[in-house]
């Protein structure tokens, strides 16, 4: 996913004309670096005071990263689902109200139906909270209870496929093979290495006493095992089958019954369409729910760039937001552009006559990431996802 930068300059007190002019240095004909929109962020915030400013801008940082995160979830989510098919399918399963992101970021509009305006600011970054927190929630029961059933149908699976040893062996064992309601005998079932066919025709009458003699007969083989009957008294199948494993034979863990293969064909049938509609059903959520929480995610990057603008550039509210799509290789000349025009505002000492000089130095030194190394003298905020990786 292309880096998009959602910024804030001084309205100077005109932000039509301060935007227009902007924007014809990194989006005109002439400068053809960018594209660039407006971003609409409502002027009737309820500010409140500025120690309430300073610790909200600490928290929408925090809640930042973590919305971030929870987007990147969906996404892993869903590129897990898609499986195979996620490098082309996935792009095309991100969308925010009915919108690719692209166009939901250059379309922006503030939700005023959802995120009243008349409620404080600290209120909103709550209401944002809490739905990305329940939506983070919701995704990880579901998704627990989707690697159960996706585990339980793998097992069953792996039972099909393997050696004799370990493999599911009801479909090679017939009625004929074995001693059926006996009170005193039981057949056994046992894995044999074929490098030990020798030694099991042997051996296998004398592991133990009680074994019934010349009982034992080939049912089925593999590349890497036989699989043999073997008739005995019920009272000593415990030290056999001890003796069995000192000599490297497999006895399997198996009662005869003539139900046994539909009933295990019906279950694998019921477990494989289970999860077939289960992982449909959080596709189809995870879609849903990544378009809320990146929607939640660009409001509470409204609120930040608001926060950060009263902040920066004073009271009463006077700059112009936008949002910033750099075209490959042009970042640096933009940041030049931004910088080289607003630099002023990095300090106290060359600001003087612009925008927000009723700052004074405390309330700079306090606004969280002022003396940081990626400390923009704007106010600036990327929003990139992990989309490509595979």
């Amino acid at each position: 996913m292309p880096e998009y930068w959602l910024v804030s300059i001084p309205g100077d007190r005109n932000p039509t004309v301060t935007f227009q002019n902007f924007k014809a240095k990194i989006a005109s004909s002439q400068n053809d670096l960018s594209e660039v929109t407006r971003l609409p962020i409502p002027p009737e915030f309820k500010i409140g005071t500025l120690d309430t400013l300073m610790v909200l801008s600490e928290d929408l940082a925090k809640q930042d990263t973590a919305f971030e995160s929870s987007a990147n979830k969906l996404i892993d989510i869903i590129r897990t689902l898609l499986g195979p098919e996620a490098p082309a399918k996935l792009p095309g399963c991100l969308s925010v109200n009915e919108k690719t992101i692209d166009n939901y970021l250059k379309t922006f509009q503030w939700n005023t139906m959802k995120y009243r305006t008349d409620k404080s600011l600290v209120e909103l970054a709550g209401i944002l909270n809490n739905e990305v927190a329940s939506i983070d929630t919701l995704m990880k029961n579901k998704m627990a209870n989707y690697s159960v059933v996706k585990g339980n149908l793998q097992g069953i699976q792996r039972r099909e496929v393997g050696n004799l040893a370990s493999r599911n062996i009801v479909p090679f064992v017939k009625k004929e093979h074995v001693v059926l309601d006996s009170e005193y005998l039981e057949t056994l079932i046992v894995a044999v290495p074929k490098t030990l066919y020798k030694d099991w025709r042997n051996k296998y009458e004398t592991l133990t006493q009680m074994v019934v003699p010349r009982s034992s007969q080939k049912i089925a083989e593999d590349d890497e095992y036989g699989l043999f009957t073997v008739t005995l008294f019920r009272r000593i199948v415990d030290d056999f089958t001890n003796k069995c494993r000192e000599e490297r034979f497999i006895v399997r863990d198996f009662k005869y019954s003539e139900d046994a293969l539909e009933e295990q064909k019906r279950e694998l049938q019921e477990m494989d369409a289970s999860e077939k509609e289960l992982w449909g059903t959080i596709l189809r959520l995870s879609k849903t729910n990544f378009g809320e929480v990146f929607q939640a995610w660009t409001h509470l990057k409204c609120l930040r760039v608001f926060v950060e603008s009263v902040l920066r550039y004073g009271l009463p509210p006077d700059f112009v937001g936008f949002t910033i799509k750099p075209k490959p290789k042009q970042e640096d000349k933009i940041l030049n552009i931004l910088t080289t025009q607003y630099g002023y505002l990095g300090g106290s000492s060359n600001r003087g006559g612009h925008g927000g000089s009723s700052h004074d130095d405390t309330v700079e030194e306090a606004i969280p990431g002022f003396n940081d190394k990626d400390y923009k003298p704007f106010v600036f905020f990327s929003l990139r996802l992990d989309i490509e990786r595979q």
